[in-house]
């Protein structure tokens, strides 16, 4: 999957979370829960993703633009969402 992201923010990540946005590009999509995020307006479609890098489950905030997602936001799933990918997959 084709990315694009802040490189900023992408380093703030991983010294946060130890996740860099590239990571990202291994999500995978196509058996990932996906949501759109109507808790506010943010001028265009934002989604939340719940889908699996090799055995690990993770979160993807992104947005679409042309052919290309986004990161807004990327890291491990907790354990409540954990809980709601099995139950919902």
């Amino acid at each position: 999957m084709k990315i694009e992201y802040d490189p900023i923010k992408s380093e703030n990540n991983r010294l946060e979370r130890g996740l860099s946005f590239e990571l990202a590009a291994e999500f995978e999509l196509d058996t990932a829960i996906i949501r759109i995020d109507i808790r506010q307006q943010y001028g265009e479609p934002r989604f939340n993703a719940l889908g699996f890098i090799l055995d690990r489950l993770y979160h993807l905030t992104f947005t679409i633009r042309a052919d290309v997602i986004r990161v807004i936001s990327f890291r491990k799933a907790n354990k409540r969402e954990v809980n709601y990918y099995v139950r919902n997959h």
